[in-house]
């Protein structure tokens, strides 16, 4: 019996064990109603659950809070009016028995209050950040855990979104619109903050797995292109993550087992008389239970673990301090086998150890200073830890040192951002951002001629970068909204910078639809070890890459979207990036350009001469949830070349030209407490572009040598995958019991990667993505 059957047949036995019953189950919605702008709470608000029978609904308190009790078990509507704001609708929000639903739910103050144009505010189609007019899309909690092999992980994720493609299968790393993965910027909590993945490499926002657990989150925004004005030192999108805040009022706990480990999470209040928080999740896992099953995950020993928090403390009825932060370990191992005789490739020679650590903590006070004026201030602490080192083992199977990477970074940020009602047409967002860098880097790598461990970067020391921001909020009308700003960006290590105009305009042309356009000039540090790569001339050590300058790209976007019905929409948007001072090999004829690269610091010899072009037209089709259905098409037609110092228009490594993704489920309700999910996802892209092997020269080198003159001139396959997801919630009494089943891969296709020289055998490989990959889980909320 194949791995796939032996675990359907096991989650049918699991969900078939319990004898379904009857039982009328209710739960809590409360939150508090907020100004959009200031923050200030509103008191008066009318909440509704719409379509609730009788009709339940409430009036926000003096503070804006609210309480709906005895709502029904699962999904509802509620709809919050107050005078003076436009009434916002928010959809889809899931009740269970387990867990209240805390909410805090900002209205956007009525500029005209017209009435022959009624735009409603409708949580499906509106960002977090009300500057983000073009190519952002607000995720939610429920669509990571939703998804199809989504994992509870924001980037992988995304990956059903138009313009985004994961770079492989093995890790979260995606590309949006042709650009390399280096290009995303994680922020959390209006801060940004290191790669928040395990197995992370240095030079790349992706790794093995999200560090960051799905029960800290709230309703987040995602960026892939012309970003407002507050986003800096990124070239491709941005996740702005926000935190969710603790149960204030009552303990609440959350374990969860699977494949992938084990978590335990708790929130509740901090005293019986504060409004204060705490919310905290823990994580351990170790894969060799997927391999046991059969799933080749490689020779590694895989283990990592994680911490997440955030404790929330009111210090007065305006301002309160919040301490978050989050922490990853993880760890590979593997060992050669001493008998030549079993090893089918090179990498079977070697002992390996790797080890990437990553963490930040941040303290965050927020103020409302008066009815049009809210501040936050923050301090954070992050710094990540990657290291591998590589012994080769020789005919008499001792070790040799062959390769030794040791990269540590760390940082501490200090920032203040200022919102401002000028009036209620007008309105101001300023901020500033300090980064103290320190840094400690070394790599090394044996020379097979000289036998001689050679130094390619070596480098520890400290520098800074700052960021300021300024954007200004303009409702001319109703219909019309203007966003205009400036953000700078400076690094210090060479006093590098760029002076950035960001602006955006959204205009409805009637209720159900609107156009909008956005630009911007963007720019970004290179991955800090670039700049240190050294080597020796003439016994002098030459580092000529420390006065790179910063890469910089203009971003244009053009778009219209159309709600077809209160639960149907279609948007459609064309983009072109052109991207300019790109580092590029310093030889005449080299097609070198770090646009390419996947992973690690280039310590070669770079120059800023490079450009890139990226352009192309995006269609989102998205149902939201209605009659327990979904679904989500996304279609892009795109192209992405670049051009290096040989002064020819290349394809990058990216340029799949076409991304066409769907993904969709339905909910059975099979008695009243138990309801089934169906969900299904498939990928399909026309295949990245590779650099054809010359095999002569590899054969002489013993390693693997590229035709550089035809740099990614052949294109793998066209790449297609479906992945399924089965799940089965239960309702009990004050607990709520889910049990699924994530299938990545489920046909088992073997998508190519790519080719590569094996020195053993003397012969070109082709190596794959990865196969089938089951992921049984079982979670209880109480």
């Amino acid at each position: 019996m194949t791995t796939s059957k032996k675990l359907f047949t096991l989650f049918f036995i699991l969900s078939m064990g319990e004898a379904a019953f009857s039982q009328s189950l209710s739960q809590t919605i409360r939150g508090t109603v907020i100004d959009q702008v200031s923050q200030m709470p509103l008191p008066g608000a009318s909440i509704i659950l719409v379509n609730s029978n009788p009709l339940l609904g409430v009036t926000s308190d003096v503070d804006g809070q609210f309480k709906l009790t005895k709502v029904p078990v699962g999904t509802h509507v509620l709809k919050i009016s107050f005078i003076g704001y436009k009434e916002a609708i928010i959809p889809n929000i899931i009740v269970n028995s387990g867990k209240e639903v805390v909410l805090t739910i900002p209205i956007e103050e009525d500029v005209m209050q017209m009435e022959e144009l009624v735009i409603t505010a409708s949580e499906k189609d509106k960002t977090i950040n009300d500057m983000s007019v073009v190519s952002t899309r607000t995720f939610s909690v429920e669509e990571t855990r939703k998804f199809a092999a989504a994992v509870n992980d924001p980037a992988r994720m995304v990956t059903s979104f138009a313009g985004v493609v994961a770079s492989e299968d093995g890790n979260n790393s995606i590309s949006i619109r042709g650009n390399s993965p280096y290009g995303l910027l994680w922020r959390m909590e209006g801060v940004d903050i290191p790669n928040p993945n395990h197995f992370a490499n240095a030079g790349t926002a992706g790794g093995g797995i999200s560090i960051l657990s799905s029960q800290l989150l709230a309703n987040s925004d995602f960026s892939t292109g012309a970003f407002a004005a507050e986003y800096g030192n990124a070239l491709s999108g941005v996740f702005d993550l926000k935190l969710r805040k603790g149960n204030n009022e009552k303990h609440e706990y959350t374990f969860q087992a699977g494949f992938l480990g084990t978590d335990v999470a708790a929130e509740g209040p901090l005293g019986k008389k504060y409004n204060g928080s705490y919310l905290v999740n823990y994580r351990y896992s170790t894969l060799t239970l997927l391999s046991k099953l059969g799933v080749p995950i490689g020779d590694y020993s895989t283990d990592f673990q994680d911490l997440s928090f955030n404790i929330h403390l009111p210090t007065s009825k305006n301002s309160s301090l919040s301490i978050f932060g989050f922490g990853g370990l993880s760890d590979q191992k593997s060992e050669a086998e001493k008998d030549s005789t079993q090893w089918e490739s090179e990498f079977d020679s070697f002992n390996a150890i790797y080890h990437s650590n990553t963490g930040a903590m941040g303290i965050k006070y927020s103020t409302i200073l008066n009815s049009k004026a809210h501040i936050q201030n923050a301090l954070v602490f992050s710094g990540n830890e990657i290291l591998y080192e590589q012994d080769a083992l020789d005919t008499l199977y001792n070790a040799h040192r062959d390769y030794t990477q040791r990269y540590g970074n760390s940082k501490i940020t200090l920032s203040s951002v200022l919102n401002y009602k000028l009036s209620p047409r007008y309105n101001l967002r300023s901020g500033i951002y300090v980064n103290q860098l320190h840094y400690n880097l070394l790599q090394r790598n044996l020379n097979e001629n000289t036998e001689v461990m050679e130094t390619q970067l070596d480098a520890s020391g400290s520098t800074k970068s700052a960021q300021a921001f300024s954007q200004l909020n303009i409702k001319a009308s109703d219909r019309l909204t203007l966003n205009v700003g400036l953000h700078y960006l400076q690094l210090f290590l060479n006093n590098s910078f760029s002076i950035e105009p960001r602006v955006s305009a959204a205009y409805f042309l009637d209720d159900v639809q609107r156009i909008s356009f956005g630009y911007g000039l963007h720019s970004q540090i290179q991955p800090l070890g670039t700049y240190f790569g050294e080597y020796e001339q003439n016994g002098e050590v030459i580092r000529a890459n420390e006065n790179l300058d910063l890469s910089k790209s203009h971003h244009f976007v053009l778009g219209y979207d159309r709600s077809l019905n209160d639960h149907l929409r279609v948007k459609v948007e064309t983009y072109y990036q052109h991207l300019y001072n790109i580092p590029v090999g310093i030889e005449a004829n080299s097609s070198y350009s770090l646009i390419n690269r996947q992973w690690d610091y280039e310590t070669e010899p770079l120059v800023n001469d490079g450009l890139g072009r990226n352009y192309g037209m995006e269609l989102t089709l998205e149902h939201f949830m209605h009659n327990d259905i979904y679904f989500l098409l996304s279609a892009s037609l795109y192209d992405s070349k670049y051009k290096a110092h040989d002064n020819v228009w290349r394809n990058t490594r990216y340029n799949a030209n076409s991304n066409v993704t769907f993904s969709g489920g339905k909910e059975f309700k099979l008695a009243k407490n138990r309801v089934l999910g169906l969900n299904i996802r498939t990928l399909y892209n026309g295949g990245f572009r590779t650099t054809p092997i010359n095999v002569e020269a590899s054969v002489e080198k013993g390693e693997t040598i590229y035709y550089e003159d035809q740099a990614y001139t052949e294109q793998v396959p066209a790449y297609f995958r479906t992945d399924l997801r089965v799940s089965l919630k239960r309702n009990k009494a004050n607990s709520t019991h889910t049990l699924a089943l994530d299938i990545q891969n489920v046909s088992n296709r073997k998508n190519i990667y790519g080719s590569y020289f094996e020195p053993l055998t003397g012969e070109v490989k082709t190596s794959y993505q990865t196969p089938l990959i089951p992921i049984l889980s079982y979670k209880i909320e109480f």
